[in-house]
């Protein structure tokens, strides 16, 4: 049964935690997004709800290109999609491949399940690149409206994710979308220009997309 009602975010601990226990319905999900909250399973078992006190986005106007960047998309190598390998792509970033000391993943079996169902509702999409025709990097993600939520990438090249996530900005900003969210800030995105904001602004904003 969707879930109808999330505690107020406020009340969610200095780590965000903000409950346990639901579904991943896409009505519970399409809720979540809306409330500012995000599932972070912490096992099979048992899943958790953000909404941390400090939320990492990305403005489109001030996306960032680093110049090394810039001359790999000169080079052409890649090819870029959208939506032609959802779960593929979500499938690659579940798993623990150049992630350093990760030992484990967020992205369960019932996470993939329940964002490939998105996918077919139209809500989840992959941006996914190519060398040679063989994907090699992608990020998947939520769009409601005009808000968008980047939730994963992997890449099996080097830049083959940055590529693909330029792929996402061209997408974001044909769409007129101003900004989207990373949930926590991260070194990917933060070369990106990845910014934190408070919850409270981040509501604010959020409020605005819907």
């Amino acid at each position: 049964m969707p879930i109808i009602e999330f505690p107020p975010v406020a009340s969610a601990d200095e780590d965000g935690l903000l409950a346990v226990g639901g579904d991943l319905d896409p009505e519970s999900l399409l809720l979540a997004y809306q409330n500012g909250i995000f599932p972070w399973p912490i096992n099979d078992e048992l899943l958790a709800w953000f909404s941390p006190p400090i939320r990492a986005i990305i403005s489109v106007d001030e996306f960032h290109i680093s110049r090394s960047l810039e001359r790999e998309l000169k080079r052409g190598r890649f090819t870029t999609k959208v939506d032609s390998a959802f779960n593929q792509v979500i499938t690659r970033c579940a798993q623990v491949i150049n992630r350093g000391d990760q030992d484990g993943t967020w992205i369960t079996d019932q996470i993939i399940s329940a964002y490939s169902e998105l996918h077919k509702l139209g809500i989840a999409h992959s941006f996914e690149s190519y060398l040679d025709g063989e994907l090699v990097g992608g990020i998947y993600g939520v769009r409601v409206n005009n808000f968008f939520a980047a939730e994963s990438s992997f890449y099996r090249k080097a830049n083959a994710s940055k590529v693909a996530m330029v792929a996402l900005y061209d997408y974001l900003k044909r769409e007129g979308i101003p900004w989207f969210d990373c949930q926590v800030l991260t070194p990917f995105s933060e070369s990106f220009g990845a910014k934190e904001i408070s919850r409270d602004e981040f509501l604010r904003l959020l409020n605005g997309a819907f």
